[in-house]
């Protein structure tokens, strides 16, 4: 056996357990579901189940779909600015400027997110925005007058919960990319008569970027697709494309219907980052292969 095929079967024993559970997992309930997506019922004991499109025609003759799906669109990019915004400061100060056993605290305060359920954490935000809840009480002890607080069951309760739910991946896929800024970068250029703050955005800023972005799409595509938060935290306003998809599986068991919404927010998700992914790396702000 020559050394190259040796080289080939190791690749493959190492990657190939990885790539099987992905095509298993992943790609072939996608593609189940895209076959659904074109039924008229699910092909389940005695249900009788022929080829339509009347599943993707109905969400373009309904502008109440398009109208979620914007909503939806607009949920998750809120949630991904704001993340940043929030998240990109903490992870600069993790990596730039605290050291010991500060960032190791800070490390385990932002990951708690991810010990705890979901559901746990959109109910415990019910316990802090309701009225008579934690701020309420909090604002009244600074004799602070407050009659309600009207952020539970609004949108805006909404972008709290996710943001606390996904600002974890800004700043974690942030943080990787600040750290591996070399200082000596930044020495430079204050030696060629840069300041802090010309340093930061000639030097700093563009070598993170990768990070934010990888962010940006970790937290993006799930905020986009998110039903949970918005049930509970939005109640009636909370209603999204994510809320009526589930509704389909779970409720009214139409998965043909439920799976074209599900394909159709996929699509639009694909077709929003895309342009992003092809600008940036004709800037060359994304790294290029081999490097």
């Amino acid at each position: 056996m020559s050394k190259q095929l040796r080289k080939y079967l190791g690749l493959i024993g190492l990657l190939g357990p990885t790539y099987s559970w992905l095509v298993v997992g992943i790609f072939a309930p996608l593609i189940i579901m895209l076959v659904f997506s074109f039924l008229t019922d699910v092909p389940i004991g005695d249900r009788t189940a022929v080829f339509t499109i009347e599943n993707y025609t109905k969400f373009l003759s309904r502008p109440f779909y398009l109208t979620l799906s914007l909503k939806s669109v607009w949920m998750g990019a809120v949630t991904t600015i704001l993340s940043i915004v929030c998240g990109y400061p903490a992870a600069y100060a993790m990596s730039k400027v605290i050291k010991g056993k500060w960032k190791s605290a800070l490390f385990i305060l932002i990951i708690i997110p991810f010990w705890s359920s979901a559901v746990v954490r959109a109910y415990s935000w019910i316990i802090v925005l309701r009225d008579n809840g934690v701020i309420h009480h909090i604002l009244q002890s600074m004799n602070i007058p407050v009659e309600s607080l009207s952020i539970l069951f609004t949108f805006k309760g909404v972008i709290l919960g996710l943001v606390h739910a996904y600002l974890p991946y800004i700043i974690l896929t942030t943080y990787v990319a600040l750290d591996r800024i070399d200082d000596a970068l930044l020495e430079a250029a204050q030696s060629l008569g840069a300041g802090s703050i010309l340093s930061f955005l000639r030097v700093t800023l563009p070598l993170s970027l990768p990070g934010v972005l990888a962010g940006a799409v970790l937290t993006f595509i799930p905020a986009t697709g998110s039903f949970m938060e918005p049930r509970v935290l939005g109640g009636t306003s909370g209603t999204v494309i994510g809320s009526i998809i589930e509704d389909q599986f779970v409720t009214v068991f139409n998965w043909p219907f439920g799976a074209a919404l599900a394909f159709i927010l996929l699509i639009s998700i694909i077709l929003i980052l895309l342009p992003l992914a092809i600008g940036l790396k004709a800037m060359e702000i994304l790294p290029t292969d081999g490097e």
